[in-house]
């Protein structure tokens, strides 16, 4: 194998890897995947274990050092902790995260923290039970909220919690969430809406901007330097240095000069950008006999390919497949 880590044509490392272990879910959250929708890929066409496996490892040798397991929702992925051992023990591998909307947490905590999970993202948008309703479409929150504290009790830290700001949403709820997350020190980490697809276009975007002024302010935050994780969020900390809140700002203020990551989706295809088309299909290369060193050009063949940024911006209706689909 070479030994040259991966880099982009722009100068970047990506040595990030956001794995879709499903893109079903067990929630239809408004902004991640229509309601009704029936498109799924047929579970024949999923990577085995095996193919995870192998991919996964060439990606690592090439300098992938962190893996997150996404979804859809992960957890219902069949031996999910199965996986996760797997990976974790892949030689060079320094990471191995979980998002998760942590409904089927409690069932599988203890599980995936002794494969070696090291920290869980939990989506939560909400702590009022009919606006959990109104965005997720069932009556998640319990579920949710037992699942977080399973995951507290498993021995997880950090705990991220992932709110999707949405104006005339969840929006007079947020100060709400930065307390609950400061009393049991999570990180709560506010993210703008993307317009992908259908859904993402109707989230009701809101800069996160005023945000930040407005929890500064009510909490006594300071600007943090440190990296929480391999993601793009800028991070204020409380005075007493013990939680921390984190911005994720993909329209008002995007990161894609820093940007070190891609998305495999559950058949094994490697999407380059959320914003953008390119992607590259591993699935027929796995089940075609190709060999190691095949799959590793073709991986840095894929890299090259990789956007300088997302047009998000200037063109909001150009994505026409959803979060779902991309892996979370």
């Amino acid at each position: 194998m070479g030994s040259v880590k991966l880099q982009d044509r722009f100068g970047r490392s990506i040595d990030y890897v956001r794995l879709s272990v499903t893109d079903r879910c067990d929630l239809r959250c408004s902004y991640c995947m229509p309601k009704g929708f029936r498109g799924f890929e047929e579970p024949k066409d999923w990577l085995t274990f095996d193919e995870i496996e192998r991919l996964l490892g060439i990606f690592v040798r090439l300098g992938t050092r962190r893996v997150r397991l996404t979804g859809g929702e992960p957890l219902l992925r069949r031996n999910l902790p199965e996986l996760a051992q797997r990976l974790s023990a892949l030689p060079g591998l320094q990471d191995l995260s979980l998002s998760t909307n942590a409904t089927q947490l409690g069932k599988h905590a203890v599980a995936l923290r002794a494969a070696g999970v090291d920290r869980i993202n939990v989506s939560l948008d909400s702590l009022d039970r009919a606006c959990m309703q109104q965005i997720t479409g069932r009556d998640s929150l319990q579920p949710i909220l037992d699942g977080l504290m399973a995951g507290k009790g498993a021995g997880f830290d950090p705990i991220k919690i992932n709110m999707v700001a949405m104006r005339g949403v969840n929006d007079s709820q947020i100060e709400a969430m930065a307390a609950f997350c400061i009393e049991q020190q999570f990180i709560l980490r506010l993210i703008e809406a993307m317009p992908m697809g259908s859904t993402g276009r109707n989230a009701r975007y809101m800069p996160l901007g005023p945000v930040r002024e407005r929890l500064a302010a009510r909490f006594g935050l300071v600007p943090q330097a440190m990296e929480l994780g391999g993601g793009p969020a800028r991070y204020m900390a409380t005075p007493d240095g013990r939680s921390s809140i984190g911005f994720i700002t993909p329209m008002s203020q995007h990161f894609c000069a820093t940007c070190n990551r891609v998305r495999l989706s559950v058949d094994g295809t490697l999407y380059l950008c959320l914003g953008q088309e390119e992607k590259f299909a591993f699935g027929p290369m796995l089940r075609g006999g190709a060999t190691d060193a095949e799959i590793e050009a073709a991986i840095r063949a894929a890299i090259e390919l990789k956007p300088q940024q997302h047009d998000f911006n200037t063109q909001p209706d150009k994505i026409i497949r959803f979060m779902a689909q991309t892996g979370g």
